[in-house]
């Protein structure tokens, strides 16, 4: 029998993130997820080493870069219209719940177990999960600072907005992460190294 899963996967350097948006240098999702990935794992070591925390930072990771795979199937849906209301928050969390199933059964039996938990959440891993939507708000975040640094304003209000999310969100390893790590993103090559 032949599996479709992986192939479905590979799409995600298609789909195209921003797209109400003039973007100076365009992201598809998988660029995006890559970016998250590594944030994540990154947040999940902050928590472990400076919080105390037993997070599992390479699950962590793996869940970054599955987070936005269900838009294969359902497309990237604009921030201004998915958080419009309740409702249609609602309704997208349902679909993008079928999608993840649907991709799924594109796996032998056998597999589905293990991709499982990584497009749901498990009860003990609700926290990890929390770091990986705070690495995605993260991950714009650092796009909205490269198109601003860019000369491209249409992101400017975005940034804003993306700061005022991640500080509602009271994660104090994202709080390290802004203070310690954030800064240097506005920094020449020249300045890094």
């Amino acid at each position: 029998m032949e599996y479709s899963f992986f192939a479905m996967m590979s799409r995600m350097k298609l789909i195209e993130r921003w797209a109400l948006m003039r973007n100076s240098l365009s992201e598809n999702i998988s660029e995006h997820s890559l970016e998250v990935s590594i944030l994540s794992h990154a947040l999940a070591i902050i928590s472990n080493e400076r919080l105390n925390n037993h997070l599992n930072a390479e699950k962590a990771a793996l869940i970054g870069i599955y987070h936005d795979a269900t838009e294969i199937i359902t497309g990237d849906m604009p921030t201004p219209i998915k958080y419009f209301n309740d409702n249609i928050q609602g309704a997208f969390k349902a679909i993008e719940e079928v999608a993840a199933k649907r991709l799924l059964m594109m796996l032998p039996e056998d597999m589905r177990r293990s991709y499982e938990s990584i497009f749901f959440p498990q009860e003990d891993e609700v926290y990890l999960w929390k770091l990986v939507k705070a690495a995605d708000k993260l991950s714009a975040l650092i796009k909205c600072i490269e198109e601003r640094k860019a000369g491209n304003t249409e992101f400017v209000s975005a940034e804003k907005s993306i700061k005022e999310i991640l500080i509602t969100m009271k994660l104090e390893e994202v709080d390290i992460f802004i203070k310690e790590f954030l800064p240097a993103y506005d920094k020449t090559l020249d300045e890094l190294n």
